[in-house]
Formats: C-alpha cells, sequence, structure tokens
C-alpha cells in the first residue's frame, strides 16, 4: 500500500495562511470572505474588523457595518457556542447543524441546576420575551426567573440561547459604534426559519477548505461537534489523505491549496480571538511551542501577529486622555533589524486602521 505524503508543520502552516488569506490580501467582498471562512470569531466587537483588515485589500470597515444593520451579516453563538459573525445566509444553514453542540453543552454546565424544567416550555417562554422586547441575557434571566423562581437565572438564560436562535442586534458589533448585547431571536430578525438539514457533511467539507489538512479531531475542536470520524469515513472518496509529521493522519479536499512549505508569509496581525488559532486541536502549524505559554496569558488573551508564518508576539492598543493612540508590540523572542522593520510597518498601517483620528500615534516595541 502507498504511504501517504507527509506535510511537514511548516508545509501545514503554509495551507492554512492561504486558506485563511493570510499570504496575501485578496480583492474581494467583506461578506464573500466571511463565507469562505465560514464566520468570523466575534466575542469582541472590533475582532472581525482586525480580521478581515489582515486579509482584504483595501478593507473599507464601514462595509461589514452596513451588513449587520443591513441584516446580511449577523453576530450569534455557533462554533463551539462562541459569539460568531456570519452571513445571514449561513446562519440559517449553520445553526441547526452546530445548535446540538450547544445544547449539550448547556446541559453538562447548566443541567443539574434546570432539573426538572421542561425545556419546550422554557424555549417558548425565552422567544416570547425577546420577540416583545430585545433583551441582554440579564435581563433574559431575571424574566424567566419570574417564571421559575426557584432557578438560577443565568442557568436559564444561557440555556435557552442553546434552544432558541438568538442574534445580538446593532448597533452592537458596528464599527465606530457601541451598544448593549441585546437578543432576539433569528426568525424575528431575519424574517426567515432556519435551515432543516443537520447533516454535518458540507460544514466538514468548508472546514477543510478554509483550515485544511486537518484531523477529526481538529474539526471537532472547531465545530463544537462530536462523533466526526463516522462523516470523515463518508467524504473519503472526495478527500486526500495525508501524515503530519509527528504521525497524525490529516485530511484534504484534492484540490485545495497546499503551497510549498518555504513560501515566504508576510507579517500579519491577528485579533484576539482569530480563526487561524482557534480552529484545530493541535497548533503546532501556527502556535510555536515556546511561545504558547506566554501567548496564553491566564490574566489576559492577547491579540497576536505572525511572523514568517507563526506566532511571534503579542500587540495591544492604548489610547491616552490626551487623544494619542500608541499600539504596543511585543517579541517573543527577539526580533532581528530586518524582522522588527517588517512589523513595526504593518503595526503602523494597523494603528492608522483603528485610531485614524488620533492626535497622535506611535508604534512601541518591548525591549
Amino acid at each position: 500500500m502507498t504511504q501517504p505524503e507527509t506535510l511537514s508543520d511548516r508545509a501545514l502552516g503554509r495551507a492554512l495562511l492561504a486558506r485563511q488569506l493570510l499570504l496575501h490580501r485578496v480583492a474581494m467582498p467583506a461578506l464573500e470572505v466571511v463565507e469562505h471562512l465560514v464566520g468570523l470569531q466575534a466575542q469582541e466587537p472590533e475582532d472581525p474588523y482586525v480580521a478581515l483588515w489582515s486579509r482584504v485589500a483595501g478593507f473599507d470597515p464601514d462595509e461589514l457595518g452596513r451588513a449587520l444593520l443591513d441584516r446580511q451579516a449577523v453576530r450569534i453563538a455557533l462554533q463551539r457556542s462562541t459569539i460568531h459573525l456570519v452571513t445571514a445566509r449561513d446562519c440559517l444553514a449553520l445553526r441547526p447543524v452546530l445548535g446540538p453542540a450547544g445544547e449539550r453543552l448547556a446541559r453538562g454546565q447548566f443541567g443539574r441546576r434546570l432539573a426538572g424544567v421542561d425545556r419546550a416550555e422554557l424555549a417558548a417562554a425565552a422567544r416570547e420575551l425577546v420577540d416583545q422586547r430585545p433583551m441582554t441575557f440579564g435581563e433574559l434571566g431575571s424574566r424567566l426567573a419570574e417564571r421559575w423562581p426557584d432557578r438560577d437565572p443565568l442557568a436559564l438564560a444561557q440555556t435557552s440561547r442553546t434552544l432558541v436562535p438568538l442574534v445580538q442586534l446593532p448597533p452592537r458589533g458596528v464599527w465606530g459604534r457601541s451598544g448593549r448585547a441585546l437578543h432576539v431571536s433569528v426568525e424575528s430578525w431575519l424574517g426567515r426559519p432556519v435551515g432543516a438539514d443537520t447533516a454535518p457533511d458540507p460544514l466538514v467539507l468548508r472546514y477543510l477548505a478554509a483550515f485544511g489538512p486537518a484531523t477529526v479531531a481538529d474539526v471537532q475542536n472547531w465545530s463544537g461537534l462530536t462523533r466526526l470520524g463516522e462523516v470523515m469515513e463518508r467524504l473519503a472518496p472526495r478527500l486526500r489523505t495525508f501524515r503530519a509529521e509527528d504521525g497524525r493522519t490529516v485530511h484534504d479536499p484534492p484540490d485545495a491549496p497546499r503551497p510549498p512549505a518555504d513560501t515566504p508569509a508576510p507579517v500579519r496581525f491577528l485579533p484576539e480571538y482569530d480563526n487561524v488559532l482557534l480552529g484545530h486541536a493541535n497548533r503546532s502549524r501556527i502556535l510555536p511551542r515556546g511561545v504558547r505559554q506566554l501567548w496564553q496569558d491566564p490574566s489576559r488573551h492577547w491579540s497576536s501577529y505572525l511572523v514568517d508564518g507563526r506566532v511571534r508576539g503579542t500587540w495591544w492598543l492604548e489610547r491616552s486622555s490626551a487623544g494619542r493612540a500608541a499600539l504596543h508590540l511585543r517579541a517573543l523572542p527577539a526580533l532581528s533589524a530586518a524582522e522588527e522593520e517588517d512589523v513595526t510597518r504593518e503595526a503602523a498601517a494597523l494603528l492608522d486602521f483603528l485610531a485614524p483620528a488620533a492626535a497622535g500615534r506611535e508604534v512601541r516595541l518591548a525591549r
């Protein structure tokens, strides 16, 4: 039997960067990019904008903001039951596939606190409340507790989110604006029902197109779904199999881009939560072992930047009361002179994007 081709971590990393549009900025509409990436991680409202700035040539943040206001895109809990920004079309298609994972997580976290509560009755009550008036989770939990006074309001609200697809309304998540995380049902906001197809096969193929080559564990880690081994087996005739350098079996569409391992990779800045950092169970292709502990500071989840295709440092933005803005950089380990020049140049461009009206802007590299 012919042995599958072995792909190094570096080769896997270049494939990931190509799929994630981080080798070259693309001239594509923002929503096409969002769909290609199967949504953008969006716990932090500005994160999708930074993610798109690093991927789309001449990205205009108002383009994405208008899509949220015009109901062409929404913010909703999907993969791993975390907030993602997706197109309206993907919201309706992905929710029935990913919803069971959210329900499973809620049962594990809140099941004992809601023992005896009828889930269908809870879903109906929550839907009625948010469709009468958009609510925060705090407000929703308090109102539900009026009906179930002996139950934890947080458990009631969080569980109802898994039973009823809830979107966060703009101006939450709109560039240059702010707002509370108010929720309403998807059906009320978009005027259409969610889909009925719960088969994960198309989602797995889309994941591989945007994150592959990958293992079954990788796609399960990204999606929150379980038992995907049998799905991968069904899809096997449509996929090509490789071996990672540590022996793991990875799968990929045959015609997906797999650039050579020595393909140049430019400096790229990533938001606090980004697809490339959260899309795999094994992150060695993007996150070097020596950097991992510093990047995953328990006190804060840092934004990061890539040098030669892998996480090399962290960054954060600081605004002063005088209207000035500084973008701070930390390198892990120290940068060479050439790397420092490339990083500070890209950092200055990001700072122009994030703080165009600042009275002064400065990039600061910790030494």
